[in-house]
């Protein structure tokens, strides 16, 4: 498989605080790279880099071979690395189907009549096609995240970020969302996942990295990182979670 996405020694800070300190990964297509760890570790803020909604202090990320701090095709380069927020990040004074229609007929400048036909296909795949006319106050957040993913898929990224997607859900619509992401993995989609959800991550993943003040700790399979892990710091973390 293809290296789709290469971090090579990025750094990020915020003042005098470096958030993220010398960070060295890649992303093979087709692959599922969970990111866990700690609150404050520097999870969202890699995510964020990766996407450009956060500028690198140094380093270079690489897609397909070129590096996008560089490049002047940023926008070409954003459309094809989708996001998916905590937050859902939906218009509210719009329906359903309109919040999933928009990025096709804005961005990637498609006819309303096919704009529409490939939102509820996606729509659809995520079980959300019977509330096409719903606006987003009228869903509960697992039905709003779903259409947030509904959405990312319609852009037909090569590359899908997921930003703790349940960590604004109640329990019992946890388990709808990442139903949903399973079975986006299951169909080789590649994707990069920051979650606290470690069985999760243990179940869906091919590459699990964890991080610990702005560093990658440790990475490897989901077998090494979650029954052979090496560091002390990775242990003393995943014993939090008694139920893996």
């Amino acid at each position: 498989m293809n290296e789709i996405i290469k971090v090579e020694h990025l750094s990020k800070k915020f003042g005098d605080h470096e958030v993220l300190k010398d960070i060295n990964f890649s992303v093979k297509s087709g692959n599922v790279t969970c990111i866990i760890g700690s609150s404050g570790s520097g999870k969202s803020t890699l995510l964020r880099c990766i996407n450009l909604l956060e500028t690198a202090t140094s380093g270079e990320i690489l897609y397909k071979n070129e590096n996008v701090l560089t490049s002047k095709k940023i926008s070409s380069y954003r459309a094809k690395v989708g996001m998916v927020f905590q937050g859902f990040n939906l218009f509210e004074n719009m329906n359903v189907l309109q919040n999933c229609k928009i990025g096709l007929t804005k961005v990637l400048k498609e006819d309303k009549e096919q704009a529409e036909k490939e939102s509820l296909y996606f729509l659809e795949k995520v079980g959300m096609l019977p509330y096409i006319n719903a606006k987003p106050r009228q869903l509960s957040g697992g039905q709003k995240q779903r259409v947030a993913i509904a959405r990312a898929l319609a852009m037909k990224p090569d590359v899908l970020l997921f930003d703790e997607p349940t960590s604004a859900l109640d329990p019992q619509m946890i388990g709808e969302v990442l139903k949903v992401i399973k079975e986006l993995a299951q169909e080789g989609f590649t994707m990069i996942i920051v979650t606290h959800e470690m069985a999760f991550a243990r179940d869906v993943s091919n590459y699990v990295i964890y991080m610990k003040d702005g560093v990658i700790c440790e990475e490897g399979s989901p077998e090494e990182i979650f029954n052979n892990p090496k560091r002390e710091e990775t242990m003393e973390f995943l014993h939090r979670f008694t139920n893996l």
